[in-house]
């Protein structure tokens, strides 16, 4: 234990501290879903817990900040969260000290509250958290270049051949912010539905541009004047991020999905955007070869855990593929409404 970490000075407020945003972006692993407003999606749309851990020196100043959320996960498994819905969370620390700092606050928060088990998520080598992790889950990323033309020669004839594919449907893409979420519910959560997967609730969405601002906004494609494909998008700093996308199943042979993406790849080069990232995926999956085709490289996430309770069930229930699978099946034969109506009581109870 170094003479820094003794100076440093830990606090957890359900409300962020005034200087919160300032650090997040001026740190250089600062992601969008860390800001303090973004932080409280969960709060929003769920009424979950939130707490905003820092770090402080002598001097008052930030060394580091750690959201948490609080969740009760599956079966009956009561966790903190960094950060829960989204795939950049985690803390922002100057240093192992101060990293180590926030995690000793999160331990006592997780005591106090009695919750089994504390989970961080983050993105980047991170040695100082000594919990186990989790390493099947990558973002896809793709360094762009400086016009679509030189991406166009970059996918391939083959790839050009799929996108141009979608111009028999005369597809028209549309970009805009929530006045735009209606439709894109509509698909995703007909997607979702067929996945086997509960969806979150549109008010999740609301919540999601609501914090982001300007950061954020939403693209929907439409196939005489009905929506087929759409987007949510984050741009943070130099990068575009598409954290949620959908394609109904009825258009799956029309392309339709690969001109969402090259539009959505327009949209970054017309940004001047030096990277696009096509979201989280887990490694070697039907997600990651598709996101692979077009050039992305994985980054490695590490989801890191730490069990506080005697007893685990969600562990139990998550090792059990046999009752995943059964559930998956049984939600795929509901029909959309019924699903879109259960599934806001389960999806914030889902760990991913």
């Amino acid at each position: 234990m170094t003479d820094d970490f003794q100076v440093l000075r830990t606090e957890w407020s359900a409300h962020p501290p005034s200087d919160w945003d300032a650090y997040v972006f001026a740190h250089s692993g600062g992601h969008a879903f860390q800001t303090a407003a973004a932080v409280m999606i969960g709060n929003r749309a769920f009424g979950l817990p939130v707490y905003y851990v820092t770090a402080r020196g002598v001097d008052g100043r930030l060394r580091g900040v750690l959201p948490l959320v609080e969740q009760t996960l599956i079966p009956r498994t009561r966790c903190l969260v960094s950060l829960p819905f989204c795939t950049y969370g985690g803390p922002l620390a100057e240093g192992g000290d101060t990293l180590r700092a926030l995690l000793g606050a999160a331990e006592e928060i997780a005591q106090r509250r009695r919750v089994a088990r504390l989970i961080i998520r983050h993105v980047g080598e991170m040695p100082a958290i000594p919990y186990p992790a989790s390493l099947d889950k990558v973002s896809m990323v793709l360094p762009l270049p400086g016009t679509t033309e030189e991406l166009a020669r970059r996918l391939g004839s083959k790839l050009r051949s799929q996108i141009r594919r979608s111009d028999r449907e005369k597809p028209v893409s549309v970009l805009g912010g929530d006045e735009l979420l209606g439709d894109f519910f509509m698909v995703f959560s007909n997607v979702m539905r067929d996945l086997g997967t509960p969806v979150y609730p549109r008010r999740f969405f609301d919540a999601v541009l609501a914090a982001l601002g300007d950061q954020a906004s939403v693209m929907v494609l439409y196939v005489n004047k009905t929506p087929v494909s759409a987007a949510i998008l984050v741009h943070w700093r130099d990068t575009l991020k598409v954290p949620w996308a959908a394609t109904l199943h009825a258009v799956s042979t029309l392309s339709i999905n690969m001109r969402l993406y090259w539009d959505l790849l327009q949209l970054a080069i017309d940004r001047r955007c030096a990277k696009f990232d096509f979201g989280r995926c887990t490694r070697d999956a039907g997600t990651y070869r598709f996101k692979a085709q077009w050039g992305a490289e994985p980054v490695q996430l590490y989801w890191r855990s730490r069990n506080l309770g005697a007893v685990d069930s969600m562990t139990a229930v998550l090792d059990n593929r046999a009752q995943l699978e059964t559930a998956v099946k049984i939600w795929r034969r509901l029909p959309v409404p019924v699903a879109n109506l259960l599934g806001p009581y389960v999806s914030p109870k889902l760990p991913w």
